[in-house]
């Protein structure tokens, strides 16, 4: 048809001629009905086919029987309002007709028999519906669907009842949580996000922090709508290649719930290194911009471009694609777009609405494009705050560098000699300056490099290392040892260049320190060789990189961050800062850096103040620096009580959570009468601005509460957040108690000088005061530690554990005393070596002799497996004279029981299950030697030698 022809078209005829090309295009067969061939191809489209109701636009054949209709109108039409005619076709479908028709039940509960599928076009826009779905509704669509996949579609709801993908959706086994395999936020968010597409939403975001297992949801997530939806194929989107090869590693090391079997052992996942989709693949991981460049029909992309964000090459203005056969609209069953740029909405949206797909977003700080784009449909929010309470994330001090040059440029003055330099060749040639060159702090690393300013910013940051890491060792000139891994963010590859340089000279570290990893290779090597050092080996100690470890890249080892340029996006900056955050075991950290005891915060040194700008979003939870935990501790005890106090209280409590004994924690939840965790949750939430808004609501009966009504709710919420610790004296002291047991002040102002240089004369005195100090904690704790309150009652109120008496010693072992038993006992053997006999040694049970030689009864101290031996022979010959009699065998036994009292304080018949006693025939043995009498005997020994 020629331009003139087609203008001289009615604009129904026009359109059309129009779904003719695009039915074509799609694999379909357009006929006229007169001339109908339904042999002629497995999908015909045959227009003005006669129904009961009258002639269809079009009706779609699938291997000869009728399986939909489309309602062609012209370009303007508003198509929901014509959905009625093609119901009106898709139910009047003639007997004589071969047609796959399924029933549908209506809203008031009556049936009604139709074609699956219709479609309402004008050419320009298309919308679809299935009525295979559980909730028929229209959709956009960017094209028609292929003729085979109306094929398979039909197979399948023959087979199975099913037929599509939201179909089977419902249909899914809810979620097991395991919390050994799933995080409490990653189960939510898998949850709420499948209850999401059971409702029927096309799209959902799902937003948990940086380092809280968003790739390990996904991998859940497209395993299960595989497995149980039997999705045919998810497209996983990733920023840039190298994320893709991550991803990849993700899903190779995922194993399958129940199958003992890894995901790509089950199922083919592809990395799109190539502009070509495997058949067989059931997920798929790429760029944007190589499925764009699939859609242009492209041989291949440029690898290089591959390795690059979404940001770093997106167009100057939205792209628009057009219809690609080989990679047809219905190609994807799922999209999942995991901390792609927000370009990705914006410029490369129309890639994604492209596909006929379900949309999940994963992210750590949406915009307000990015909410929109997903209909404000945000399934799952997991922020920095929750994160850092729950151990999943560490907190961050911002540490603020300024120069001269990098607050205000400079001047280099006519007449110098000065150095010119091509930025793609960095050739560099002389030149003299025959006028002042004035520039600001902008042009600085782009204009002009001034390198004595990269020079001062890392002379600072080396000089000032031991003072964000005061607990490391240092070597002969007072620097670090062992530099913190290192990230810094440089402006472009040339400027990391020159970091790399100044780094070098400055530090005085060679090649294998610091190096450059960007996405031209450096120093011979492979870009994501030197990442894959950087992340499990002890080199390079520094990296310097633009772009490619600025988002998603898991690096655990990281404890500083660094910024030597500025960055325009909220959501860039956050991802970048992200890479600071992710926790770490300690003994892996100490693989990487030995002096490193844990990592429960990293640095973040901001040289260019972009924390200064309206860009940054999450602020450290820890806002006191400076001031101690028992301070911060008092003013909530005297109801002082800020947001900034709350936040940092929360950040106290969860670096304490990280690092505590395990005996430490189930001391200090005794006192508190639930978990830290729990007490780090309500501070997180009283200081976030939802759930204070949703207070507010609350007790106002308010849509919209003033500001002053908010700030009632904040007090509100804020007492009840802190009260746990401001109502208990006790938790706070063991508080501070424990934090002080793990932490150490490092005095690098005071300076020493010897006071004292002799033999020591007065033990004695030393001795007394020990003896003293202990006597009195005795008589202060008597009511408070249970093996004092047994020790101290008359007659004993209950039998002294193992238990109690390891509470006591852990008591007398923490700040400020740091009694241990050596240490008390050595000290009577000063005071009066005559009624001291035996050392203390390491048996735990002989806490139990000081304790009853402290409060005066006995006249003699003694290791106590001595005196429980001395008991048992006078308990023997007690018996001897009873006429109880012991074979040697059962002495034998009777002497393994003694020893087990002397270390435990007491015995049950089921620890005969254990060596030593299993390894001379255990409780049946012992059953045997001593008949029923066994029970009754241990109890008797019990308290004739251990009480």
């Amino acid at each position: 048809m020629t331009e003139g022809q087609g203008m001289r078209l009615l604009p129904e005829q026009r359109a059309r001629v129009r779904i003719d090309e695009m039915l074509e295009a799609a694999g379909w067969v357009v006929q006229d009905y007169r001339a109908v061939n339904l042999y002629a191809a497995q999908g015909v489209a045959v227009r003005e086919l006669v129904t009961t109701a009258g002639p269809a636009d079009y009706v779609l054949f699938v291997d000869r029987q009728a399986v939909g209709v489309i309602e062609a109108k012209k370009q303007g039409t508003t198509l929901s309002g014509v959905e009625w005619q093609t119901v009106k076709y898709q139910t009047n479908v003639p007997d004589e007709l071969p047609a796959y028709l399924v029933d549908r039940e209506r809203d008031d509960g009556s049936m009604v028999r139709c074609l699956p599928f219709a479609y309402e076009s004008t050419g320009a826009e298309t919308w679809f519906t299935c009525h295979m779905d559980p909730e028929p509704t229209a959709r956009r669509v960017f094209w028609f669907h292929r003729p085979e996949t109306f094929a398979r579609q039909v197979e399948d709801h023959v087979a199975h009842g099913g037929g599509t993908l939201r179909a089977r959706i419902p249909a899914m086994p809810v979620l097991e949580h395991d919390p050994a395999r799933l995080r409490d936020a990653q189960f939510e968010a898998i949850t709420n996000l499948e209850q999401s597409l059971k409702d029927n939403h096309s799209r959902a975001l799902i937003q948990m922090a940086t380092g809280s297992g968003k790739t390990f949801a996904a991998a859940n997530i497209c395993e299960r709508l595989i497995r149980h939806g039997q999705a045919q194929r998810i497209l996983f989107l990733v920023d840039r290649g190298n994320l893709g090869k991550q991803t990849l590693k993700e899903f190779q090391g995922f194993e399958v719930p129940g199958s003992g079997r890894k995901f790509t052992e089950l199922y083919n996942v592809q990395h799109l290194t190539h502009n070509r989709v495997d058949p067989v693949a059931s997920v798929c991981i790429g760029t944007i911009q190589r499925v764009y460049s699939m859609l242009r029909g492209d041989a291949d992309l440029d690898g290089e471009l591959d390795e690059q964000t979404g940001e770093a090459v997106e167009p100057d203005r939205p792209v628009e694609v057009d219809y690609q056969p080989a990679l047809p609209i219905e190609a994807f069953d799922v999209i999942i777009v995991d901390e792609c740029h927000r370009s990705i909405y914006g410029v490369w949206r129309q890639v994604l609405e492209y596909f006929d797909a379900f949309l999940i977003g994963l992210t750590a700080t949406p915009g307000k494009q990015t909410f929109g784009f997903f209909n404000q449909n945000l399934v799952m929010e997991y922020g920095f705050p929750q994160a850092v309470a729950d151990g999943v994330n560490v907190d961050f001090d911002v540490f603020r560098l300024s120069t001269a040059i990098s607050e205000g440029g400079s001047t280099i003055e006519a007449g110098y000699w000065t150095t010119f330099r091509d930025r793609e060749t960095r050739d560099e040639r002389l030149e003299q300056v025959d006028e002042d060159l004035t520039y600001d702090e902008k042009a600085l690393d782009n204009k002009v490099v001034a390198k004595d300013q990269i020079r001062t910013v890392i002379r600072a940051i080396r000089d000032n290392l031991p003072a964000m890491f005061p607990d490391r060792e240092l070597d002969e000139h007072g620097r670090l040892r062992h530099v913190p891994k290192t990230l810094i963010f440089a402006k472009d590859d040339s400027h990391a260049e020159d970091i790399v340089r100044a780094a070098r000279e400055e530090l005085g570290k060679g090649n294998d320190v610091i190096a450059k990893i960007t996405y031209k290779a450096s120093d011979g090597q492979k870009p994501e060789d030197l990442l894959q050092a950087f992340r499990t080996s002890y080199y390079p100690r520094i990296a310097v990189t633009v772009d490619m470890i600025a988002t998603g890249t898991d690096v655990k080892p990281i404890e500083m961050v660094v910024f030597m340029r500025m960055v325009r996006s909220r959501n860039f900056f956050e991802q970048m800062k992200g890479r600071g955050v992710r926790t770490i075991p300690a003994s892996d950290l100490q693989v990487v850096t030995p002096d490193a005891a844990h990592k429960d915060r990293f640095v973040l040194v901001d040289a260019v103040g972009v924390t200064e700008t309206k860009l940054i979003e999450t602020t450290p939870l820890e806002r006191k620096r400076g001031v101690s935990l028992e301070k911060v501790l008092h003013q909530v005890a005297l109801g002082h009580i800020s947001e900034d106090l709350v936040s940092t209280l929360a950040s106290r409590l969860a670096r304490i959570d990280n690092r505590i004994a395990p005996a430490d924690r189930e001391a200090l939840e005794t006192l508190a009468g639930q978990s830290l965790k729990a007490i780090e949750h309500g501070l997180v939430e009283a200081i976030d601005p939802d759930h204070q808004i949703a207070a507010a609501r609350a007790a106002t009966g308010s849509t919209d509460p003033t500001d002053v009504e908010l700030d009632q709710a904040r007090k509100v919420l804020f007492g009840e957040a802190v009260k746990p610790l401001a109502a208990n004296a006790e938790l706070r002291d063991a508080l501070v108690n424990v934090q002080r047991s793990f932490d150490q002040v490092i005095d690098e102002i005071s300076e020493d000088r010897v006071t004292r240089a002799e033999f020591a004369v007065d033990a004695r005195a030393r001795a007394e005061q020990t003896v003293e100090s202990f006597r009195e904690f005795l008589n202060e704790h008597k009511d408070e530690i249970t093996a004092l309150q047994v020790l101290y009652s008359r007659p004993y109120a209950k039998r002294l554990t193992y238990r109690d008496v390891k509470e006591l010693a852990e008591a007398i072992g923490r700040p400020p005393h740091r009694w241990t038993p050596e240490r008390l006992w050595e000290a009577y053997e000063t005071l009066d070596a005559s009624k001291v006999r035996g050392s203390a040694g390491t048996v735990l049970t002989n806490i139990v002799s000081l304790v009853r030689y402290t409060i005066g009864d006995t006249d003699e101290l003694a290791p106590f497996p001595e005196q429980v031996a001395e008991r048992f022979d006078a308990w023997l010959v007690q018996q001897q004279n009873a006429g109880r009699t012991f074979t040697d065998e059962q002495l034998e036994w009777l002497t393994l029981i003694r020893d087990h009292l002397a270390a435990s304080l007491s015995i049950e018949a089921r620890e005969l299950l254990d060596p030593p006693f299993s390894q001379r025939g255990g409780l049946g043995k012992a059953r045997e030697l001593f008949g029923q009498d066994l029970d009754g005997l241990l109890v008797e020994l019990t308290e004739a030698i251990a009480a």
